[in-house]
């Protein structure tokens, strides 16, 4: 018996040691950065099982065999819709600055999306005033009205949004709603997708989340996307979700949270129309796709705004957000200003600002001055002292939880939309941005950064210097699970 039990321990020791090395050489052959690897194996080794399973569910981009394979065959089509931006008169690479067609060139390789000029957009930056016009689009809809969130919560004028949507229904509207599982399960336990039904809306719940799904999805997958298009013709994207802020998180002691959005009209209306297109199909296999772009007579001495639309996400073409953003920064010549709730950077993006303010390019980062993410907050602040010692101004926003995604660069081209500066957001979640190659809006989206800057307190090298033992430690001990976050 003694021998029994001594080959079971040696065969359970072995078959302990295939999985681990077996994860392990997964891990490195899976050729991701040097941090989420090593950040990945520590977990494995530091909790053996523990985190063995934990990699299998959160350790690798998997979006599902039916989604993947669902989204493998999406590529041509969408491609063809995509390859006729190319034709319309709206396509005009020549007017680009040298920013635009740098982003717009890795837009075109990477996803196949033109930058596309003759755009009207307007910078909204006070919640209620988001809420209004979006009502006012609503109530004028004539044929579809599309919408996607990552949350919708219930309560104050959230709700108004939710019976404008049901009275366009009656009124014969065609209305498309497509909202995170997890993000808006508040709105899922309500009444309003029973009421939104029965008014003929169309509800759908996308990457729902359970136990039995974890073994063939990564369940922290989201979809992080702001989107609306009203009649193919108006649209809007940013980093406000459908939430009253008066009525939504008040007990996470970060006060209200603070959003922009884009509202927009002309030929990037369709683009975003053909993404919500593309993230209905892979949840519903449904396809819609949209009329592409009307063609209208203009001068061309004229140019208005010129947007490049910038999806990434699962089954996408991988990092091209994190592309843009370190081209973005690469052409810095003067200033740089970041707004993000979530600062946990890349190796790349962080040293690609480090580098920039020791160019002597302005490097201002605005966050919030309280997180509702404890990990997210001292994870973020393991960055700080190597962008002090370069010279990066760091700002911390007092006037509640600053939820805008912007950046701004030497103050005339500018990325607005729903992408955080973390790891989720750059390689796990379905996200959009959009690249405005602009002097107009842009100095508007400016004024808005100014006003988070009047409403925020600098971090002083010297006194962050002084900061305890104890707040090291936890930094450091964070910054090790930096890249999972």
């Amino acid at each position: 018996m003694y021998e029994f039990y001594q080959l079971l321990t040696i065969a359970g020791v072995f078959v302990y040691w295939l999985v681990i090395a077996g994860i392990s050489i997964r891990v490195v052959a899976k050729r991701r950065s040097i941090g989420v690897s090593l950040a990945w194996l520590m977990i494995i080794y530091i909790v053996p099982l523990g985190g063995a399973f934990a990699y299998l569910l959160f350790g690798e981009l998997n979006l599902g065999k039916k989604r993947a394979l669902r989204a493998e065959l999406m590529f041509k089509p969408y491609g063809e819709w995509f390859k006729k931006l190319y034709e319309y008169r709206q396509y005009r690479p020549h007017v680009a600055s040298l920013y635009g067609q740098s982003i717009s060139a890795i837009c075109e390789k990477q996803v196949g999306i033109p930058a596309l000029a003759d755009n009207h957009l307007t910078l909204c930056s006070e919640t209620y005033e988001i809420l209004d016009q979006l009502i006012a689009d609503i109530n004028q809809a004539k044929c579809t009205i599309l919408l996607e969130f990552y949350i919708w919560h219930p309560g104050g004028r959230a709700d108004d949004v939710a019976n404008a949507l049901i009275q366009s229904a009656n009124r014969g509207v065609q209305i498309r709603l497509l909202l995170d599982a997890a993000g808006s399960r508040h709105f899922f336990k309500s009444h309003w997708p029973k009421q939104m039904k029965a008014s003929g809306i169309q509800v759908i719940s996308a990457l729902e989340v359970s136990p039995f799904r974890m073994f063939f999805r990564r369940l922290d997958l989201r979809l992080h996307r702001k989107i609306v298009v009203i009649d193919n013709v108006i649209g809007y994207t940013g980093s406000m979700n459908l939430v009253d802020p008066k009525y939504f998180n008040q007990d996470a002691g970060v006060g209200q949270w603070i959003d922009v959005m884009v509202r927009i009209t002309g030929p990037s209306v369709p683009v975003l129309n053909s993404i919500h297109a593309w993230d209905w199909e892979v949840e519903t296999n449904q396809r819609f796709l949209p009329e592409p772009p009307t063609c209208l007579a203009h001068d061309d001495s004229e140019i208005t705004d010129l947007v490049q639309v910038i999806p990434s996400g699962p089954g996408m073409r991988e990092e091209v957000i994190h592309r843009v953003l370190l081209q973005s920064i690469y052409q810095a010549q003067k200033s740089i200003v970041i707004t993000t709730p979530y600062f946990v950077p890349s190796d790349n993006l962080h040293m690609a600002l480090v580098i920039a303010a020791q160019r002597n390019v302005q490097v201002d980062i605005i966050i919030p001055d309280k997180n509702d993410s404890i990990m997210v907050e001292w994870a973020s602040r393991a960055f700080f002292s190597e962008l002090l010692e370069a010279g990066v101004n760091i700002h911390r926003f007092k006037g509640g939880l600053l939820h805008t995604k912007s950046v701004v660069i030497d103050s005339n081209h500018c990325l607005i939309g729903t992408v955080n500066w973390d790891m989720r957001s750059l390689w796990l979640n379905f996200e959009v941005t959009l690249a405005v190659d602009n002097l107009e809006f842009t100095e508007t989206l400016q004024q808005v950064q100014q006003g988070y800057l009047a409403d925020a307190d600098q971090i002083c090298p010297i006194q962050w210097e002084k900061r305890s033992l104890a707040n090291r430690t936890a930094e450091r001990l964070f910054y090790l699970f930096s890249p999972l976050l």
